[in-house]
């Protein structure tokens, strides 16, 4: 069998993500040419070219696609391997990486956390914060073991599960006519202007929001983007827009002249979903998720019986 050496998994990963051999070079910290021959090896031991190249452009090509797929989480194992060793000889916590979305409900990090530190007293979760296609990214990439995510994009590589539905809000001015409702609609927003997030932070939901207003005959007098709730804020509070936001930006933003409803439209919802690679079969993580999926489903369990007892 051919060697397969961690140099070679090094070099092709890094050139796959920089697309430019002296940057690749640089990301590793060793000179241009050791990133070629590297390349070179690996290849003639294959048979066959990893990258398609010319003096200007590398491209990976399918068969470069496949090895990087499979590089990734061996230079991942191998890393795991080592902390994993090392953590078992100085008798230190387990470190689970996980992901969020601005986007989620803080309720559910925050369950996450408790139900580790109540039940795995001897892990540890590095929290970070991330948007959902980028957290998407991080997981195949082996950078995360776990992601709370917004609608992540589909792939073979993930594996997805549902844990939490919620509508979108409407921040608007406490002084606006449409606090009179409980809730509003689409149509309520005809022909006022708009604050949402910027489409490149989730494609997708952007994407959907335009597409059922399109559908429905709505559309903004204008439409101003912003990053963060916290940005929509003096418009809102001024009267001159209203804002698209999640429950997360709600909770932020309804203060000192603004209020926010739910968006009653049900095909517009944002959806929460646990994220993780396909093939990681960590017994720990797993342990990990279903202790935290039952939590969720007992929360959610609790809050309908309270409801029905209000009722």
């Amino acid at each position: 069998m051919a060697r397969n050496e961690t140099k070679h998994l090094e070099s092709v990963v890094a050139l796959s993500e920089e697309l430019n051999f002296t940057l690749a070079a640089q990301k590793l910290h060793v000179s241009q040419p050791v990133v070629s021959r590297n390349l070179a090896e690996i290849e003639s031991r294959l048979g066959g070219r990893l990258f398609d190249r010319d003096r200007k452009n590398v491209r990976l090509n399918k068969a470069g696609r496949a090895y990087v797929d499979r590089a990734r989480m061996a230079l991942l194992y191998g890393d795991r391997a080592f902390d994993a060793a090392k953590a078992a000889m100085h008798d230190t916590d387990t470190i689970v990486h996980v992901g969020k979305s601005p986007y989620v409900d803080p309720f559910l990090p925050s369950t996450l956390v408790s139900v580790q530190r109540s039940r795995f007293p001897h892990m540890r979760l590095e929290l970070s914060s991330q948007y959902s296609f980028d957290l998407a990214h991080e997981i195949i990439a082996g950078e995360l073991d776990l992601a709370i995510a917004n609608d992540p994009p589909e792939s073979p590589s993930l594996t997805t599960v549902k844990i939490a539905e919620a509508p979108f809000y409407i921040a608007m001015s406490d002084t606006d006519d449409l606090t009179r409702n409980p809730s509003v609609t689409l149509n309520d927003l005809a022909d006022r202007c708009w604050i949402t997030f910027e489409r490149r932070l989730h494609p997708t939901l952007y994407d959907n929001v335009l597409a059922v207003s399109q559908a429905k005959g709505v559309a903004a007098s204008r439409i101003q983007h912003v990053r963060g709730p916290e940005e929509a804020f003096p418009s809102v509070a001024e009267g001159g827009c209203i804002a698209f936001v999640v429950k997360a930006g709600a909770l932020r933003i309804a203060r000192d002249g603004v209020t926010v409803r739910p968006l009653a439209e049900g095909s517009l919802s944002l959806k929460t979903y646990l994220v993780s690679r396909s093939d990681n079969d960590s017994k720990t993580l797993s342990a990990l998720v279903r202790c935290f999926i039952r939590q969720l489903e007992g929360a959610t369990r609790d809050i309908s019986r309270d409801g029905l007892t209000s009722a």
